[in-house]
């Protein structure tokens, strides 16, 4: 997958910072500037202080924040695009949602796939 030129907002938070440091690089590779935050007291800030297009919530999460975050991120901004890595089941805030186990493709991907709407 080549270099993109979009300059989309994207927050992705993980649980740890070894996992996070992992999906950074896949990501700043592939060409896109990420905000990285550990915990779900650091996600619920940066979401409070500023707009994103997409949110990334991160498999070292703990399955409560995957479940809570997304509403949190929709109400601060209701257009900000929510992708879940390692989630299981529908959840109503959640734009996409993808198994860990996947690969970077699948990530990558999926993260174009929210992107191309904006910024087509």
């Amino acid at each position: 997958m080549g270099k993109t030129s979009v300059k989309a907002k994207i927050l992705y938070g993980e649980g740890d910072s070894e996992s996070l440091k992992l999906h950074l690089s896949v990501l700043e590779k592939a060409g896109y500037s990420v905000k990285t935050v550990v915990g779900r007291r650091a996600i619920e800030e940066a979401v409070r202080q500023d707009k994103f297009d997409v949110l990334v919530l991160g498999h070292t999460l703990t399955r409560d924040d995957r479940h809570h975050l997304p509403y949190m991120a929709k109400k601060a901004n209701s257009l900000t695009r929510v992708l879940v890595v390692h989630a299981s089941g529908k959840h109503p805030e959640v734009d996409v949602a993808i198994d860990s186990r996947d690969g970077e493709r699948v990530l990558l991907e999926a993260l174009s796939g929210l992107l191309e709407p904006a910024y087509a």
